[in-house]
C-alpha cells in the first residue's frame, strides 16, 4: 500500500472555484474515474474524478471551500500493481462464478444495480437541478444505468415536505397520497436564480429574529399638495417626484431621534453596533426577483438627489448590472407597495438590519377636523422590528414621529 495526493487538476482560467459536493467519504473504496467532488463557479458546474484507486485515509477539503489547481483534495491508500492485477483476477473470477449460478438458475442479470455506496452518478446539470428545488442527489433514486439519477428522477423526488427546524431547511421526506398531475395539467419550472439566492436569508430572518409588526395610518394631505405643486424655478416645468423620496426624508429623520433602528446585533460579542452612516435599502420589484439595493448617505441628499438615485438603482437592478456589494451595509430597508396597491402587511426584516418599514397605497378617507368632515389623503405603514432590541413602547414612538415628518409641520422642512 502506497499514499496517492489526489489534487485539484488543472482547470482552465477559473480559479477560487467553491466546492459544492464531496461525494465520497474516509474508509470509502474508489476506483479510478469515480467522482470526488463537484465545483461552481459562474459558468458551469464540473465533477473532479480520482486519477487512482484504493481507500480513501483521509478528505482534506470540505463543502464551501474555495479550491484552485493543484490543492490537495484527499489521500488515497492506493495498491501497487502487482496487488491490483492480482486482486482484478479474483474479482474476476467470482463474477464468473456468480454469472453461472444466474444462467443455472435462469435468472436475468439486471442491467442497473444499486450502489450502497454514498456516491451517486449524475450529470452537473442533473445536480444543479436537484439543488435548485432543494433536493440531495445523494437522496434521489436513480433509474438510469448503474443507479445514474436524471432530470426525471429529480422531478419524481421533490415531492417532499420542507420542515423548518431551529433557522434551517431541513428535508422531511413525504410521499403525497396522490400526485399534482393527477388532477391535471402541471408545469415545472426553475425557481428564479434571485428567489433562490434570497430564500435561506429569509428563513434566517423568520426563524432567528423575533419579528413585531405596528400598523399606522399617516396623513399626508399637504404632503401631496407640496409635492404636485413642485417646479423647476428656471424651465418652469413641473417636477415629477416619487413620494418614496419623502418617505426616505423622514425616515432617516426618525432614524436620527431612535438609533436603535439603525442599530445591528452582534451574537458573537453579545453587543450592540450602532451606525453612524444612513444608508437606506429599497426592495426593487424586478423581472427576475426582488432585489434590495442600499443608497449611500441618503442624509446628505435633497428630495430631488433621492428621487434620481432611486430611478438609477432600479435601473441597475432591472438590467443585472448593480455590483453585489450594494446589497451589503444598510441602516434600514423600505419596502414600497405603492405602485401596487394594498394597504397593510408584514414586512420581513433584512438582516443583519433590525427594522423595516412597509408603504401601502395611499388612499382618501373621510375624517372629522375641527368640526367638520374632510377628505384627507391618508399612507398607510407597516413597521416590522427586531424585539429584541426594540420594544413596543419605542415602536410606537417611532411610528408617531414617523408620521409627524409627513404631515403639514415637517413636510416643507423635508425639502430643503
Amino acid at each position: 500500500m502506497k499514499i496517492q495526493k489526489i489534487l485539484v487538476p488543472d482547470m482552465g482560467d477559473f480559479k477560487d472555484v467553491e466546492v459544492i459536493e464531496v461525494l465520497v467519504k474516509e474508509g470509502q473504496q474508489i476506483k479510478k474515474n469515480d467522482s470526488l467532488i463537484t465545483l461552481e463557479s459562474d459558468k458551469s458546474s464540473v465533477e473532479v474524478p480520482s486519477t487512482h484507486e484504493g481507500v480513501i485515509e483521509k478528505i482534506n477539503i470540505k463543502v464551501g471551500n474555495k479550491v484552485n489547481q493543484g490543492d490537495l483534495i484527499l489521500d488515497l491508500k492506493s495498491e501497487n500493481q502487482k496487488e491490483a492485477v492480482n486482486k482484478d483476477k479474483k474479482i474476476e473470477k467470482k463474477i464468473e462464478v456468480k454469472k453461472q449460478e444466474i444462467i443455472k438458475q435462469k435468472e436475468i442479470i439486471p442491467a442497473a444495480t444499486t450502489s450502497k455506496s454514498r456516491t451517486k452518478s449524475a450529470s452537473p446539470k442533473v445536480r444543479k437541478f436537484a439543488r435548485e428545488l432543494g433536493a440531495n442527489v445523494l437522496e434521489i433514486p436513480g433509474s438510469q444505468r448503474a443507479g445514474r439519477v436524471s432530470e426525471e428522477d429529480v422531478k419524481n423526488f421533490i415531492r417532499s415536505q420542507v420542515a423548518v427546524n431551529g433557522g434551517k431547511i431541513e428535508k422531511k421526506i413525504h410521499k403525497e397520497e396522490y400526485a399534482h398531475e393527477e388532477f391535471g395539467e402541471i408545469e415545472l419550472k426553475d425557481i428564479p436564480r434571485v428567489k433562490r439566492l434570497s430564500g435561506p436569508q429569509l428563513v434566517r430572518s423568520w426563524t432567528e429574529i423575533p419579528h413585531v409588526t405596528q400598523h399606522e395610518e399617516i396623513d399626508i394631505t399637504e404632503m401631496e399638495q407640496f409635492r404636485s405643486s413642485l417646479y423647476d424655478y428656471y424651465s418652469g416645468e413641473m417636477l415629477k417626484v416619487t413620494p418614496l423620496a419623502f418617505i426616505s426624508k423622514a425616515l432617516i429623520s426618525a432614524l436620527k431621534a431612535f438609533p436603535n433602528f439603525n442599530a445591528s446585533i452582534d451574537p458573537n460579542q453579545n453587543k450592540i453596533i450602532y451606525k453612524k452612516y444612513f444608508h437606506l435599502g429599497f426592495a426593487v420589484d424586478t423581472p427576475h426577483g426582488l432585489m434590495v439595493p442600499k443608497i449611500r448617505n441618503v442624509d446628505q441628499m435633497s428630495i430631488k438627489e433621492i428621487g434620481e438615485a432611486l430611478k438609477k438603482t432600479s435601473k441597475l437592478c432591472r438590467e443585472l448590472k448593480i455590483d453585489k456589494k450594494e446589497f451589503f451595509g444598510g441602516s434600514m430597508t423600505i419596502s414600497s407597495l405603492g405602485g401596487i396597491g394594498g394597504t397593510f402587511f408584514t414586512p420581513i426584516i433584512n438582516p443583519p438590519e433590525v427594522a423595516i418599514l412597509g408603504v401601502g397605497k395611499s388612499f382618501d378617507k373621510l375624517i372629522r377636523l375641527k368640526g367638520k368632515v374632510v377628505s384627507r389623503k391618508i399612507l398607510p405603514i407597516s413597521l416590522s422590528y427586531d424585539h429584541r432590541i426594540i420594544d413596543g413602547a419605542e415602536g410606537a414612538r417611532f411610528c408617531v414621529y414617523l408620521s409627524k415628518c409627513l404631515g403639514k409641520d415637517f413636510a416643507f422642512k423635508l425639502a430643503v
